[in-house]
């Protein structure tokens, strides 16, 4: 059984480096809405921060492209973040997903996906060459004591 999303927001933004900043903050901004902790937050930025880099960098390499961003939120205190482009997707995602592997330049560390696993509970990667990728995140944001949800 599927549950639906107590609240929900779409955003699209073109693959330019300064739209990273903005994701960090609009995903930060929607998660609030669970009461994270600063730790949990920062979490939340990292693993956006990734994804919308991975994005602009992999998915674009030469062109501008979209990138759009769906943020969940479920009774359970559940936040999914869905980072999606339309760009040049991964042939191989298994590879992609390994600690060091990188298609970009010697400035780019390999890290991306293991950082966004690291700091999310759930991490999945689909890919299609010449038509995307999309990456879905999730993260449980702990209930403090007299917080409503």
């Amino acid at each position: 059984m599927r549950v639906s999303a107590i609240d929900q927001a779409v955003i699209s933004f073109s693959s330019r480096s300064a739209n990273e900043g903005f994701a960090r903050a609009a995903a930060a901004c929607f998660a609030a809405q669970l009461d994270p902790t600063l730790d949990e937050l920062a979490d939340i930025k990292t693993a956006v921060s990734e994804a919308v880099t991975n994005a602009i960098v992999h998915a674009y390499p030469d062109r501008l492209g979209k990138v759009t961003m769906r943020l969940r939120l479920y009774q359970d205190g559940q936040l999914e973040i869905q980072v999606k482009d339309t760009g040049m997707g991964i042939p191989d995602v298994e590879q992609a997903r390994t600690p060091l592997f990188t298609t970009g330049n010697e400035e780019r560390s390999g890290m991306g996906f293991t950082i966004m696993e690291s700091f999310m509970d759930k991490l999945q990667v689909r890919s299609q060459v010449g038509r995307g990728t999309t990456v879905t995140m999730r993260k449980r944001i702990a209930r403090r004591a007299g917080v409503p949800r």
